[in-house]
């Protein structure tokens, strides 16, 4: 039997100001917003290549809005990533990858697989990893 993750709830206080947030600046496609109840609203969003996505709403979640961390989107080139999300306005911290467990500035040198990361957060303070990866995993 395959078990597919398909879906992950992120704690937002504000669902339209969240949405604008993944949508406009962080470049997630939007596949619906849906308004079940009074109470319950549901906006699910996808990174573009991904199979999983992410939820924000109301109703969904006990969790405080930023109460989510260490969530990761992986990419082919960190830097490139980097410089698109600052395009669009998003503050980020990296890149940086780690030696003997220190985090250091800049890529990994000759860029060692699984080593250079980027990290960002959402206006709720949920904190995101960007992760570069080879083409090939």
């Amino acid at each position: 039997m395959d078990w597919k993750l398909e879906l992950i709830i992120i704690p937002v206080s504000d669902v339209d100001v969240a949405k604008a947030f993944y949508t406009e600046q962080v470049g997630f496609d939007l596949l619906m917003d849906v308004e079940l109840s009074e109470d319950r609203r549901v906006a699910r969003l996808i990174p573009p290549g991904s199979k999983c996505g992410i939820a924000i709403g109301t109703g969904m979640t006990d969790a405080e809005p930023g109460s989510a961390t260490g969530m990761h989107l992986m990419v082919d080139d960190v830097v490139v990533a980097r410089d698109e999300l600052v395009a669009r306005g998003v503050s980020v911290h990296g890149p940086y990858h780690f030696v003997d467990g220190l985090q250091a500035h800049g890529v990994s040198p000759n860029r060692t697989p699984f080593n250079s990361f980027l990290d960002f957060a959402d206006p709720d303070g949920n904190v995101w990893i960007v992760q570069e990866v080879p083409a090939d995993s």
